[in-house]
């Protein structure tokens, strides 16, 4: 391991480059994430291996993390570009517009929201563009199913709080979601997470939250949220905020409940069209590919705590139910 004064950490799997010429070509893989991984990567280097591509024979790949340091991912991605990989594969929209930014050339395999509602393309189709990969979320519509879920967990909701960073907020998609929460009847507030994302930072926002009688909370899927996953659920659980969350993992820890797709399953689409690409496809003869299979899960003992009776009807519909 070595790190990069830049940006912190980086991990590189490496070995002399001849030694792996001597399997085969050898391809130069840049992995970058705006915090720390979760474990549903693992099934994208998993594919990646039966796909025939092996760490340390025909594959290297660079590991870099922006620690959750918003304000240092535009350096990240020119410093990752500056060093001219076979291919970069980028994790969460904002980090991917950095990237967008930085190259036009080398081909980019980004993990996203929807991509063309935040302006990484025009086109989920084909494009003119080095950009492909997969969505985490159906398009905005996906709000309108946690707001769905949530108001019928707790129906005399009336001010719903969204936590997600400024990028999130100032993009077409809070203004759609705005919108469909309008229509609903309820209002939707902040603050934007702002600046180094960090402990502190989730403090402040569920402090302000707290003192606008936010009652209820969505928690946009950004790697952020994964990341500081125990500290949201319990600034959640003190509060006594019913919320509904992007990633299995807050449910786990006592999370009420979540609506999510399957993470692991969208890696190995993802390793998939890395493959194609090192194979001499262009990025812009391969769609964005949409996840179209989420789950419902609830947390039954997460619900007694804040004194909600789940329906039937909506248990009826859950995916998973925790006990």
């Amino acid at each position: 391991m070595r790190r990069r004064e830049l940006v912190g950490l980086l991990l590189m799997a490496a070995m002399p480059r001849a030694q792996a010429q001597q399997i085969g070509k050898l391809y130069r893989v840049a992995f970058v994430h705006p915090s720390y991984p979760g474990p549903w990567y693992q099934a994208f280097f998993a594919e990646l291996h039966r796909l025939g591509y092996i760490e340390g024979q025909n594959l290297i790949v660079e590991r870099y993390s922006g620690e959750g340091q918003t304000e240092r991912y535009a350096e990240l991605a020119r410093e990752v570009v500056r060093l001219k990989p076979d291919l970069i594969f980028v994790v969460t929209t904002y980090l991917a517009l950095h990237f967008k930014a930085a190259t036009t050339t080398i081909p980019v395999v980004a993990i996203t929201v929807d991509p063309v509602t935040f302006g990484l393309v025009t086109s989920l189709a084909r494009r003119d563009s080095n950009i492909t990969g997969v969505t985490i979320d159906g398009g905005v519509e996906i709000w309108g199913k946690r707001l769905q879920y949530l108001r019928e967990a707790i129906p005399t909701i009336s001010r719903v709080g969204l936590l997600a960073a400024r990028s999130v907020w100032e993009s077409g998609y809070v203004a759609a979601a705005r919108e469909i929460t309008q229509q609903a009847g309820l209002a939707l507030l902040g603050p934007p997470l702002d600046g180094v994302i960090q402990e502190a930072e989730y403090r402040r926002i569920f402090a302000v939250m707290a003192e606008a009688r936010v009652d209820a909370l969505i928690v946009f899927e950004a790697p952020e949220n994964w990341t500081y996953r125990q500290l949201i659920v319990e600034l959640a659980e003190a509060g006594r905020l019913p919320a509904i969350y992007s990633y299995r993992e807050h449910t786990e820890l006592g999370g009420l409940m979540a609506y999510v797709a399957n993470l692991a399953d969208l890696c190995r689409r993802a390793a998939n069209q890395v493959d194609q690409i090192l194979r001499g496809s262009k990025p812009g003869e391969i769609p964005f590919e949409q996840a179209t299979k989420f789950d419902l899960i609830l947390n039954l003992k997460a619900a007694k705590a804040l004194g909600i009776e789940i329906s039937p009807s909506l248990l009826a519909r859950a995916d998973e139910v925790i006990e």
